[in-house]
């Protein structure tokens, strides 16, 4: 009896072993491996060379590969939204004064457990208010208070980039 295993048994035991790193690592990517491997093991038991079965592995793991990263990105991520971090993430957020903000010193803001040393766009700004944050520049939050006018907030950006 001959226990040398043929080729489709080789791309068996490839597409099993494939299968387990996908349950594993589960970034579905080996599992388009798996089943290129299993179409390769298909073309051996019918008798297609072992260049051929190569090459179907290669063809349909590649093109399942490529075709499920663009359905996943196109279908599921299609509503998601870029997610900001860090500083990036503070911009249109509520901060607090805990020290009130004055136009020549400026003062500071709690946000996010934090505190911040901000600049008003809008006139001067009592301890205890709340201001959202317009921008950032370098450590420090250029804030006004919500129902400040946009005029007011952009004739005060005119005049410090003078």
């Amino acid at each position: 009896m001959d226990l040398t295993p043929t080729a489709w048994q080789l791309w068996i035991i490839a597409a099993l072993v494939f299968g387990a790193l996908e349950i594993k690592l589960s970034g579905f990517v080996t599992l388009w491996f798996a089943v290129g491997a299993a179409a390769a093991a298909l073309a051996g038991a019918i008798g297609l060379g072992l260049n051929g079965q190569l090459l179907l592995f290669t063809l349909v793991s590649v093109a399942l590969f490529v075709s499920s990263r663009t359905i996943f990105k196109k279908g599921f991520m299609r509503s998601a939204s870029p997610l900001k971090t860090g500083v990036e993430a503070m911009l249109g957020q509520e901060a607090v004064v805990t020290e009130a903000i004055t136009d020549p010193h400026g003062g500071t803001v709690r946000i996010n457990g934090e505190l911040w040393t901000a600049r008003t766009l809008a006139g001067p700004v009592a301890e205890g208010e709340r201001v959202t944050v317009e921008q950032i520049d370098g450590l420090k939050l250029w804030v006004r208070r919500p129902s400040a006018s946009l005029e007011t907030s952009s004739h005060k950006k005119k005049e410090r980039t003078r």
